[in-house]
């Protein structure tokens, strides 16, 4: 399982090998100076859209901020078993990440397992450059994609621009269970 704080070392370290300034990531993601500062001490978690848009600031994938192998291959299996913790429960948003795919190198797709919890929080919203792709294998969401609410039930899909503030919540008394795919451009 990876440590949180291996994900702001790696952000760290291919900032500095860059030459980047904190500053320049920030102008290049529009998160601030501070915020990215706390990503990099392991102060806060990021949600897996915010890694995406960094990466892209950095000129790396997503996989190589979360530490995954580079090794040349052109298929992945990912048993049940072996699958990568991302992002734990105790987490700032809540939710957990579960990676499916991670020993393929530089992938233009990045597919979790997603929880969400019975406590999620209906204001917080996300907001990220890429596609985003849900599909609900347990429980029913409340989905906030702008001014729009959604209600998306076991089995359901939705494909959405992930640049609009969006958000999911269970709707009902049963955490929630995803695929989540995001793309890398």
């Amino acid at each position: 399982m990876m440590k949180e704080s291996e994900i702001g070392e790696n952000i760290r370290r291919y900032r500095k090998a860059r030459n980047l300034t904190l500053q320049d990531v920030s102008d290049a993601t529009s998160y601030s100076k501070g915020y990215l500062s706390k990503l990099e001490k392991s102060q806060t978690a990021p949600p897996v859209g915010t890694l995406v848009q960094i990466g892209k600031a950095l000129g790396v994938t997503m996989s190589a901020l979360l530490g995954e192998s580079t090794h040349k291959t052109s298929i992945s299996l990912v048993k049940k078993n072996e699958r990568i913790d991302i992002v734990g429960q105790g987490t700032t948003f809540g939710y957990s990440y579960k990676s499916i795919a991670y020993n393929y190198p530089n992938r233009r797709m990045q597919p979790f397992i997603l929880n969400v919890p019975l406590n999620g929080k209906e204001k917080l919203r996300f907001q990220h450059n890429s596609e985003e792709m849900l599909f609900v294998l347990q429980g029913t969401m409340k989905f906030h994609y702008g001014d729009r609410v959604l209600i998306i039930e076991e089995g359901d899909c939705i494909y959405f621009d992930g640049n609009t503030p969006h958000n999911g919540v269970p709707y009902g008394d049963q955490e929630v269970v995803c695929i989540m795919i995001l793309s890398d451009g």
